[in-house]
């Protein structure tokens, strides 16, 4: 994937993450004060938390895709150097890693 194709995608992601961040922490649900509405709202509110660091940690990654550009090592692996093969970049512009270094970077971290 060109550099050019590939700044183009990661912008549009970026753009419509900030849009979904944006809606999720603008929601307020209403909450009535019965237990039951109480353990929902804390319910619907952990779903919301968990919703946002995910969309979070995913601007991250595009963020640092976009870093990448910039710096000229796009589409080369930040474990291993090699070129992280095509198809994996155009599934994902954000990947960092081919797959082999994602595998070890996913076991290291649980």
């Amino acid at each position: 994937m060109d550099t050019a194709a590939a700044r183009s995608r990661l912008e549009a992601m970026l753009d419509d993450l900030d849009r979904s961040i944006a809606i999720l922490r603008g929601e307020h649900p209403e909450r009535d004060n019965s237990a039951a509405d109480a353990g929902s709202g804390l319910s619907d509110s952990d779903r919301v938390e968990a919703a946002l660091e995910s969309l979070g940690l995913h601007r991250a990654a595009v963020t640092e895709a976009l870093e990448r550009i910039d710096a000229g090592a796009y589409g080369r692996c930040v474990g291993c150097g090699e070129k992280v093969p095509e198809g994996r970049l155009e599934a994902r512009p954000d990947a960092a890693r081919c797959l082999p270094c994602q595998s070890k970077y996913d076991r290291a971290r649980r």
